[in-house]
């Protein structure tokens, strides 16, 4: 049966949130960043601040040169996931298909939904008006009958239009989709975009209307290596076939569990102020590991270095006698990792992952240490963290000016909460 699908995308998600918050600012140019460092980056910008040259990922300052009449309000993430939550919910009302693909977009299979609630497009109008009264964010709706065809109507055409809402199918994709020039195809960047130009496909319809074999020979020229799957897709993008279903999920099993941080290269140059940032990221990793009821055998460790005018990047492993996510066990090897290979130079990133996961519900005792009493203390120390926040209780190191962990604490993805 021929699925109706939705790909709906909140207008300058975090810059709509800011200005439904501060009315004062609803005419004025808006943008989220941290005002206090002109080096950050603009997180988001409204309408207003694009139409004045602003744009995401620029450096605050360059925004302000551009747009002195600004303003920059300091990101809330936490403030951000819970309305993209709301959202999930409005959407839940109508489909129990719902499957988040950032925080600010979400795909919908509403083919069941259209008996109860009318045409698609009566739909994507009832979820526009809940989610700007409810949050002040205005929404784009791409309509498709799979994935990709919504995402590329929200992005080439619903984002252009003034009622936000665009059917993209097999009927009209030769018509609409098909001239639109080849970077504008879902996954396709600056560098593919280099390689199909060289090829001669300046437009999706160019790469649409070629044979599959013919398309996978002339990857093979271009690209000088083995292509085929890289063929397969792009052809099947062009061509909107997408056998994926909307799954009402964000994540599958865990495989692995990890932390890393990016640092101050100049802070960081001998081995006592690297091993605080290694040991909080230890305790991420177990943390982590234990609320999802896994525990892992192999643990690794990867730096980047510098001498100031090169890098260097290692990553080793090691398998441990039993599976833990006990942090003094994963901590001890980590940091035999570390020293066994690092070279001696500033480090500008530290990441440590355990996997091999297997759960924790069996764990091995020892006849030297009382594994269990272990295990009981780790998991008191994580619901404390868990009621008061991830700084109530931490480790004393952690309190040199070398950690990070209480700056960490205050934000979620590097970002203030």
């Amino acid at each position: 049966m021929s699925r109706v699908i939705f790909l709906v995308d909140g207008q300058s998600f975090y810059a709509s949130i800011e200005k439904a918050s501060h009315p004062e600012y609803q005419n004025r140019p808006v943008a989220v960043g941290d005002p206090a460092r002109k080096s950050g980056i603009i997180l988001a910008a409204c309408p207003v601040a694009k139409s004045k040259g602003v744009t995401t990922a620029e450096r605050v300052g360059e925004a302000l040169a551009k747009c002195p009449e600004l303003v920059v309000i300091r990101p809330r993430m936490q403030r951000y996931i819970t309305i993209s939550l709301l959202i999930t919910e409005i959407f839940e009302s109508v489909t129990d298909l719902v499957e988040p693909y950032s925080i600010d977009e979400q795909f919908l299979d509403i083919t069941g939904s259209i008996p109860l609630f009318g045409s698609a497009e009566e739909i994507a109008h009832q979820i526009q008006s809940r989610i700007q009264l409810s949050t002040g964010v205005w929404s784009r709706v791409g309509i498709g009958p799979t994935k990709i065809l919504a995402k590329m109507a929200t992005d080439n055409f619903a984002k252009k239009r003034s009622d936000g809402i665009f059917r993209l199918g097999f009927e009209n994709m030769e018509k609409d989709l098909w001239p639109l020039p080849v970077n504008q195809m879902f996954m396709v960047g600056s560098r593919m975009t280099k390689h199909f130009v060289r090829m001669g496909l300046n437009t999706i319809g160019d790469i649409a209307r070629l044979d599959l074999g013919q398309f996978k020979r002339m990857m093979r020229r271009e690209m000088r290596k083995q292509s085929d799957i890289q063929a397969e897709y792009y052809w099947q993008t062009a061509n909107g076939a997408d056998c994926s279903e909307v799954v009402p999920s964000i994540r599958g099993a865990l495989k692995s569990i990890s932390h890393g941080k990016a640092l101050r290269s100049s802070l960081y140059k001998n081995s006592a102020d690297i091993e605080v940032v290694l040991l909080e990221l230890v305790v991420e990793v177990c943390r982590r590991a234990r609320r999802h009821g896994y525990q892992g055998r192999v643990v690794s460790v990867g730096a980047v270095e510098t001498d100031g005018e090169k890098s260097y990047w290692f990553g080793r492993q090691v398998t441990l006698p039993q599976p833990t996510s006990l942090t003094h066990e994963v901590a001890a090897a980590a940091q035999k990792l570390f020293i066994d290979n690092w070279k001696g130079y500033p480090v500008s990133r530290l990441f440590v992952s355990l996997t091999q996961l297997s759960n924790d519900d069996v764990y091995q005792l020892t006849l030297f240490e009382d594994r269990a009493a272990a295990y009981e203390l780790e998991r008191a120390t994580d619901q404390i963290k868990d009621w008061y926040g991830s700084d109530a209780i931490m480790r004393a190191s952690s309190l040199l000016a070398s950690g990070v962990a209480r700056e960490r604490a205050a934000q979620i993805g590097g970002h203030f909460k």
